[in-house]
């Protein structure tokens, strides 16, 4: 059983430090700052709730674990309400979303 445990903290921590790194190439690959924010909150938001399960799932029934939820609960409510609040900003201030340019043709699947 504590091996099983073991290797199900280990999966969610190696995918949430996956996510995390993934996001951050997003944040220097895209090329405007609505899409570099989506790629950021996205993979954060669960790259976060991963690595933090996996730790809630290596802490136990303790009161470790009751902090780890409480975090847990911050990030889920403040990550999406702080990426609103960045692009509202950013549309108020007259931030324009990079858009195809109208001569260009679509790429075809």
């Amino acid at each position: 059983m504590n091996l099983l445990l073991d290797l199900a903290s280990g999966a969610a921590l190696l995918a949430g430090g996956f996510f995390c790194l993934v996001g951050g190439i997003g944040l220097v690959r895209m090329p405007d700052f609505y899409t570099r924010m989506h790629a950021t909150s996205v993979t954060e938001t669960l790259g976060v709730g991963l690595i933090l399960l996996g730790l809630l799932l290596q802490a136990g029934w303790t009161l470790v674990a009751v902090k780890l939820l409480m975090i847990g609960l911050l990030v889920f409510f403040v990550s999406p309400t702080a990426s609103h609040t960045l692009a509202r900003a950013g549309l108020l201030r007259g931030l324009k979303p990079k858009l195809a340019d109208p001569g260009e043709k679509p790429s075809k699947p």
